[in-house]
């Protein structure tokens, strides 16, 4: 990689847009680089959540391919690509993500339904060791409206990524608790654990989000132990 190229990227990661700007002005070709981890300027900055620094990278010019477009929330692009190639709906990126798993990560909820309209595969697990299905990364961005269409849509609310870890137990986790009630009455199991044997519960507990515990509770999730051997109290201080 370039001087340039890595000054770039430095300065996506800084949140520089001035600084960018400048890069990409004297040298319109970054515009095409690719980070160490195989990611362009676009894909960085939506990772790395530089709204700003994506729009300007966007604006002067920057080359999209489906995956970056639903990264960004391009529609219009999307449907270009999509009307050009239709096998593409589930492609996979070079980190491991299908279109309709980004645009759910990044709460992009109109091409969310788009995709889902032109036969995105709601179940489509990620090619790489986090395992996720596009209903794993809507909750972890706290998308609830991309959640629901994604349930309507036939997603498992108690599909395990990576190391046993379930949709509920992220909302639980970030303690969204009306997601997490939306999952509970959409038949997700309280009861579930990890490969290290963490429940809903225990994730909640340890971010002390009392009002998520309550929800868990009474949906009949097992009391958790505390290190001392008895059951946490989610309403003690």
């Amino acid at each position: 990689m370039s001087d340039a190229a890595t000054d770039l990227f430095a300065a996506i990661h800084a949140h520089n847009i001035e600084g960018v700007r400048l890069l990409i002005e004297a040298e319109p070709e970054l515009l095409k680089a690719v980070s160490p981890s195989g990611l362009s300027p676009v894909l960085f900055a939506a990772y790395y959540h530089r709204p700003a620094i994506l729009q300007a990278l966007i604006e002067a010019g920057a080359p999209l391919n489906l995956f970056e477009a639903s990264a960004a929330g391009q529609l219009g692009k999307v449907r270009d690509l999509l009307d050009a190639d239709p096998a593409q709906v589930n492609a996979t990126s070079p980190d491991g993500f299908s279109p309709l798993g980004l645009a759910a990560f990044f709460g992009h909820q109109e091409l969310a339904s788009e995709l889902l309209a032109r036969g995105a595969d709601v179940h489509a697990v990620s090619r790489n060791a986090m395992q996720v299905q596009p209903l794993h990364s809507a909750v972890a961005g706290n998308h609830l409206g991309i959640v629901q269409a994604l349930v309507r849509a036939g997603a498992d609310v108690n599909a395990a990524q990576q190391d046993g870890f379930t949709p509920l137990m992220g909302a639980a986790q970030n303690g969204h608790a009306e997601l997490v009630s939306y999952l509970l009455r959409q038949g997700a199991n309280p009861k579930a654990r990890t490969a290290d044997g963490r429940s809903a519960s225990t994730l909640a507990a340890e971010e002390n989000h009392e009002e998520v515990l309550k929800l868990l509770r009474a949906a009949g999730a097992e009391p958790e132990e505390n290190e001392y051997g008895g059951a946490a109290d989610p309403e003690a201080h």
